[in-house]
Formats: C-alpha cells, structure tokens, sequence
C-alpha cells in the first residue's frame, strides 16, 4: 500500500501532440486533397483527344457519304424505268419518250438541210436489257465492275431507261457508232453547234471523272419531266 501511495505522488505529464506548420507539408496535403479530382479532369481531356483522333477518319467517312447523298452506284445516277404508255416508235427497235419525239426529228431533219445525216442508234432500253448489256458484256471482257461501269451504266442508273436518252451517230462513218473518233465527224460537230436549239445537251463529256467521254451520248431537257428527271446530274459537281 504505501508502495502505491508513493507512486501517485508523482505528476507524470501527459505526452503533448504538437503540429508543425510547415508550408511544403500544407501544399503536399492539398494536392493528396485535389488529386482524385485532377486525375479526373487529366483523364478526360485524354479520352476527348484520343476520341478526336479517331473520328477525324469517320468523320471524312460521313463528308463522303453525304456528297453521295444522290444514290450514285459506280459514278451513275439512279433512274426509274419509263411508263411504257409514254413511248412511241420512231425507227425500227427505237423508243424513246414521246416528249421528245418531234424535237429529235426535227433536229434530224435540220441536219439533213444543212447535208449532215444523222443516225440514231439507241433510244429507250429496259432495266432488263441494261442488265444484260452490263453484266453480259462484262463477263465478255473480262472486266471488274468499276471498269465496266466507265462505259456502261449498271441496271437502274442508266438515261436511257428514262426515254430521254439517245446515241447518235454518222451515216457517212458508220465506223465512229459508239466510238470517241465520233467526234471528229461532221455529225459531232453539227450536233455541238445545234443541238441546244431542240434542247438536247451531251450527257458524259470530257469533264466527267466518274464516266468515259461518250460523244455519241445525248440527253433531252425540253420538257419539265426531263428537267426533274435530269435535276440530280445537274447539281452534281464533277
């Protein structure tokens, strides 16, 4: 007991808990405080950089795409098949729309008082016979459809399904029908001085990069269902 007694006779302090205000360990407590919010802001500007990067390619993808908003198919517009109650005969196995019929002759027959003797080769034709044109002669060549495409429109985007589509050739040179050397011919040239006057125009000249140059080739826009059929390849830029 008195053992005990003299021990509580001593004041043993308590031990004191002193914080030092150090600047390095206030700015070191602050960054433990912010980093998760830091880490957080660093790591979506990344993922926005990151998600840039990799649509820049999409977004190209989606310019192209909406320029080919028209429905091209390897360079050619797409065409509905004409009604056949709107096509007439004017030769032999050739149609073509029955608004067009007097100005195609009167063009021809205004040729012919001037000594040029047109020749017509090929008007209206069926998306069936497209077809088979397309994928026959194709197969016949040996040609890839790209490169068949640059000559013959696939099924469907052909003019000439329209009725407002005519070749046109010379009857003093009958070697040049459906041939470039067209247009070294007097019917060529007769045609590029005349043809506006009857409303016809060149379809594929030598400016189009989707199409081969076809001299032969003539669209008509004299009527306003040609013109709405014919919109599209107007406002197409080449």
């Amino acid at each position: 007991m008195e053992l005990n007694k003299d021990i509580n006779q001593f004041d043993i302090p308590l031990a004191k808990r002193i914080y030092l205000k150090n600047p390095n360990s206030i700015l070191l407590k602050k960054l433990l405080i912010f980093s998760p919010f830091l880490i957080f802001i660093f790591s979506i500007a990344t993922l926005r950089l990151i998600r840039n990067i990799e649509l820049d390619p999409l977004e190209n993808l989606k310019f192209q795409v909406e320029r080919n908003h028209d429905g091209r198919i390897l360079g050619h517009l797409p065409y509905n098949e004409i009604a056949k109650e709107k096509l007439v005969l004017i030769e032999p196995n050739i149609e073509v729309h029955i608004d067009m019929r007097d100005s195609l002759l009167k063009m021809r027959e205004e040729a012919k008082n001037d000594g040029i003797y047109l020749v017509l080769l090929s008007g209206y034709r069926s998306i069936n016979l497209q077809n088979d044109i397309f994928y026959s002669l194709k197969s016949l060549r040996n040609q890839e459809a790209a490169e068949r495409a640059r000559v013959s429109a696939p099924p469907g985007y052909s003019e000439h399904s329209t009725g407002f589509a005519i070749d046109i050739g010379d009857a003093t040179q009958r070697e040049t029908d459906f041939e470039t050397d067209f247009e070294n011919t007097d019917a060529f040239r007769w045609l590029t001085k005349n043809a506006a006057k009857f409303h016809f125009k060149l379809s594929f000249n030598k400016d189009n990069k989707y199409i081969d140059y076809e001299p032969w080739h003539w669209r008509y826009e004299g009527s306003i269902e040609a013109l709405k059929v014919f919109e599209s390849s107007r406002r197409i830029i080449n």
